[in-house]
């Protein structure tokens, strides 16, 4: 009779459901799990740091259209996965996550043994789904639920909690049965009903200033194409969240960026497809919205209808499905040309404040205006390109400045707002996309706080390039004002990234940015670009006692 332990049925049972990649720090009770995993053939990555395993797995999986897997030990290796998961709950993205932890069993339980706490309480909160497996023979079935918790409806990053008497006892290996991954995947685009189809095609119809709002659940769904079907059929003015930027094009002939606060407050319908209504978009409500246009909601989750405005008609359904039918039945009932004045007026906006952002974007001032870097950054990216954006003022520039043309291919602080996410987020769509461009563009006090993942991306080589934009603090100076703990070093974290094996670059003047771009990117190895940027260029964003307004 062959006997076969818990941790080796966990890594069998991740293979089974076709795990190629897992984001970990090595830990007790989870080391044998791990090397078991690597005996499987699946690519281990060790971070240093459990946060930084969940951001790359979340990375790692927007851009493979898979679910990514993080492992951590029990007790605050599972709590330093908290951050990272958190993010990717606010992002409802999927993930699976799993920890070791204290025993379960026995006698010992209740009387504080090392590391034990609760913690499939801890992670409730920021999960679609949290458990706890009491025995081996549930772990096969208990992954299987996992990935299909993950992915199923709208997304988010589950929790399953392994203790570490699970882990080491052992079972006979002919008691053993492994799920089909088909069974884990969810199969089902449920549609919207034909009558709420039809009434939102009468709104659509009898609008002047429609647009369509669209964000992370189109993405999810793998909709990019049939809302771009949806956009050029009607003829209707596109806006995306900003990590939903590149669901169609940011050139595209109906795509006006620089317009977006007039459409928002003209717009007589707005077509909200696969984001949630939040602070990113303003709760949908006035001053930023106007109060009086009607509403169309197409979202997976019905808890999400009208949950901060009231809507005319709520689509309850899978956005591919979706907006193929609002498609279909548009085609069968009007052209084009009937918004068009719309179009042109947005397009006059548009002309009009590009134009009066180019002085900035073009600046040769010293210090270097972040306009200017994200200027040099954007001419510099191939069109297919993975851009990551991690910071305050640089954030706020990046998203006025530079475009994304590809579903999927941006990514940034997230809906949580999280600082740190820069690094570990590159080397993660590095690894799934390792023929591709990938920039990282980072303020100098988010990059401080997952910058060892550098020497992650050296330890498996993998090149991708960050750019820093060192203003010298967490946010912009403001004469006159003394900001609490705002002052950081104008470090030469260039300095830092070789000692960790990177190439570095050194830069004070806008003509210098490019050549060390292309250094950089030609180096091979990890890079670190870092620019020293105006302490004073303020970018503008919401109040933060604003984000919460209704």
């Amino acid at each position: 009779m062959a006997m076969i332990s818990g941790s080796e049925i966990l890594a069998r049972s991740l293979k089974a459901q076709g795990v190629e990649t897992l984001f970990y720090l090595m830990g007790g009770p989870m080391m044998d799990a791990e090397e078991a995993c690597i005996r499987e053939g699946i690519r281990a990555i060790d971070v240093r740091h459990e946060q930084a395993a969940a951001m790359m797995a979340y990375a790692w999986g927007r851009m493979t259209k898979k679910v990514g897997v993080c492992m951590s030990c029990s007790g605050p290796g599972a709590t330093n996965l908290l951050t990272g998961v958190a993010t990717v709950w606010a992002d409802a993205a999927p993930l699976v996550v799993i920890s070791g932890s204290a025993a379960a069993t026995g006698s010992a339980g209740g009387r504080g043994i090392f590391q034990e706490m609760d913690q499939v309480a801890v992670f409730r909160p920021v999960t679609k789904w949290a458990d706890r497996v009491l025995s081996p023979l549930r772990i096969p079935d208990m992954v299987a639920t996992a990935f299909r918790q993950a992915a199923s409806g709208r997304p988010g990053p589950v929790y399953l909690d392994v203790p570490g008497d699970v882990l080491y006892s052992s079972v006979d290996e002919a008691s053993v049965s492994y799920c089909d991954p088909a069974l884990s995947a969810s199969q089902e685009r449920p549609a919207g009903s034909i009558a709420a189809i039809r009434r939102a095609v009468d709104l659509i119809c009898g609008a002047e200033r429609p647009i369509l709002l669209s964000g992370n659940g189109t993405l999810w769904s793998d909709a990019a194409d049939e809302f771009q079907s949806l956009v050029e059929t009607a003829g209707i003015p596109f806006y995306t969240t900003p990590q939903g930027r590149g669901v169609v094009p940011d050139d595209h002939e109906l795509s006006f960026l620089s317009a977006r606060s007039t459409a928002f407050r003209d717009a007589d319908l707005f077509i909200v497809v696969g984001t949630r209504s939040n602070y990113v978009n303003g709760h949908l409500g006035a001053p930023r919205f106007n109060p009086s246009a009607k509403v169309i909601q197409v979202n997976i989750d019905p808890h999400e209808i009208g949950l901060t405005r009231s809507c005319d008609v709520g689509l309850v359904g899978d956005a591919k499905s979706v907006l193929q039918q609002l498609t279909t039945e548009f085609r069968a009932r009007r052209t084009r040309s009937s918004f068009e004045p719309w179009v042109c007026a947005l397009r006059d906006v548009n002309a009009k404040k590009s134009a009066a952002a180019a002085s900035l974007l073009n600046s040769d001032s010293d210090p270097i205006h972040p306009l200017r870097l994200c200027k040099e950054i954007r001419d510099f990216l191939d069109r297919d390109a993975i851009l990551i954006v991690d910071g305050r003022e640089i954030l706020n520039y990046a998203r006025q400045s530079i475009p994304t043309f590809l579903p999927r291919h941006r990514m940034n602080s997230g809906t949580l707002g999280t600082m740190g996410v820069g690094v570990p987020y590159g080397v993660g769509a590095k690894l799934a996309c390792p023929d591709k461009q990938v920039l990282v563009l980072h303020g100098d006090g988010s990059f401080g706080m997952n910058c060892m993942e550098l020497d992650t991306a050296v330890r498996f080589k993998v090149p991708f390039v960050t750019v820093i934009s060192l203003n010298g603090g967490w946010t912009a100076r403001e004469a006159g004002k003394n900001k609490a703990g705002r002052e950081l070093a104008f470090t030469r974290y260039d300095k830092m990234a070789e000692a960790l094996g990177c190439h570095g670059e050194y830069v004070e003047r806008a003509e210098e940015i490019r050549p060390a771009l292309i250094r950089a990117s030609r180096a091979g190895v990890p890079a670190v670009v870092n620019v020293k940027t105006d302490p004073y260029a303020r970018s503008s964003t919401t109040s933060f006692s604003e984000y919460g307004a209704t």
